[in-house]
């Protein structure tokens, strides 16, 4: 069992308990690996360098020495995660208790968000001035708490499930009494230190705040939340890490925010950023247009995204001939109708490295009776017109407030990204 990496991402996801931080942290990596931050810089880009713009972030390590107009391989992820976010109007009462207006991010498995002590996070926007600015905030003491109704009031709730109305049933309660008026405002104003009249805005969200841990008899699983997508995001930041120049391509990690509602916004996969960013290398690097339509058809986008385990309680569930473990190593993930970007090629390019580097490697297919879920892949070969591949790593309970995988399969996920990212082509 190998547990450095796995380390190393248990440090990544506990300081990232919102998308902002995780950008915030994945830039603080890569601003100590030498990488300068080229936000709003109009000139020629650094051959080490990233982006940001809100939660995504966008870094590269372009060839010391390109032969020609390189290709661009991409290791894609995603920031957000399923979650509770807090309305604009925050302030409720009811039964003589005070509760914030919650609604839930995505498709979050919305029962595992009760009766967990909860914090908050996320960024604030400030009037300064003539301008407004973000700030990032993190709360990491119990001010919140979704309760579930006692069974003694829901005696249905074992044969018949519990069913949670969205509007209704997931507001957090925080106090006794009746709220005051612009009492979240002030809370969060006291938080940032800021004065309630100059917040103009809030992205809040809620975080559980049991951290993760390396559990079982063995110690061979990872319990932690916001595996799905902060797993596949570390990886492709060490992707990155890794790549000091000695190698063909110019390597990308692209981490989006808004996957899990989407990914059509400006920082989304289906945004311009990393076409953009595609645009502005080669243009950098003097390419032609017969020299950018040469290597795009090199290029490779490797979708990252964790992927289903075969869950041990719910087997049925599961395309019968397509059994995924925990701890099996990458998987990687088809779909006939186009769920999945993964063609027979780009997903024969990543098995093959998988057997040269000796990492097990499993492929997934969802059951055809059941809809399927999607990721960045599809959107982003789309956008860019690169050949893709979806692939992931294998985790039970995803969408959870805390989900599971196998430690062995952080360092499995860590080895075939990084290779595949500096492969020659």
């Amino acid at each position: 069992m190998t547990v450095s990496s796995a380390d190393d991402l248990i440090a990544f996801i506990d300081d990232s308990p919102s998308p902002y931080h995780a950008a915030n942290n994945a830039a603080a990596l890569l601003a100590a690996a030498g990488f300068s931050d080229a936000t709003g810089n109009p000139g020629a880009l650094p051959q080490l360098g990233y982006l940001r713009s809100g939660a995504m972030l966008l870094a590269w390590a372009q060839p010391a020495e390109p032969d020609g107009i390189a290709a661009v391989r991409i290791v894609g992820a995603h920031t957000d995660s399923p979650n509770l976010r807090i309305k604009p109007h925050a302030d409720l009462g009811g039964s003589g208790m005070r509760r914030l207006a919650a609604e839930p991010y995505g498709g979050a498995l919305l029962n595992s968000w009760l009766d967990r002590d909860l914090g908050l996070s996320g960024r604030v926007a400030l009037r300064r001035g003539d301008a407004v600015v973000d700030v990032l905030f993190r709360v990491d003491e119990p001010v919140l708490r979704v309760p579930q109704l006692a069974i003694h009031l829901d005696r249905d709730v074992s044969s018949s499930g519990l069913l949670l109305n969205k509007q209704q049933h997931l507001n957090p309660v925080w106090g006794l009494g009746d709220p005051e008026p612009g009492e979240f405002v002030s809370w969060l104003a006291e938080a940032i230190d800021a004065d309630p009249d100059d917040i103009v805005g809030w992205e809040a969200m809620c975080h559980d705040l049991t951290p993760s841990r390396r559990i079982g008899v063995d110690r061979e699983l990872l319990a932690a939340p916001r595996l799905d997508n902060l797993c596949s995001s570390f990886g492709a930041l060490q992707a990155v890490l890794a790549a000091g120049g000695d190698h063909d391509s110019i390597v990308i990690a692209a981490l989006f925010d808004h996957e899990e509602i989407g990914s059509e916004t400006a920082t989304g996969a289906g945004g311009p950023h990393l076409a953009a960013l595609v645009e502005r290398l080669w243009s950098d690097a003097g390419a032609t247009p017969g020299e950018r339509a040469e290597a795009l058809g090199r290029s490779r986008i490797l979708s990252a995204d964790m992927a289903h385990g075969t869950h041990p309680n719910y087997p049925e569930r599961h395309e019968p001939n397509h059994h995924i473990t925990l701890g099996g190593g990458p998987v990687l993930k088809v779909n006939v109708n186009g769920r999945y970007a993964t063609d027979s090629l780009t997903g024969g390019e990543f098995m093959a490295l998988c057997r040269d580097l000796s990492v097990p490697s499993q492929t997934y297919a969802h059951r055809a009776d059941l809809a399927c879920g999607s990721t960045i892949g599809p959107i982003s070969a789309a956008r860019l017109g690169i050949a893709t591949a979806d692939v992931g790593m294998a985790q039970l309970s995803m969408h959870s407030a805390r989900e599971l995988m196998a430690v062995d399969d952080v360092d499995h996920m860590v080895r075939a990204f990084t290779a595949w990212a500096l492969a020659s082509v």
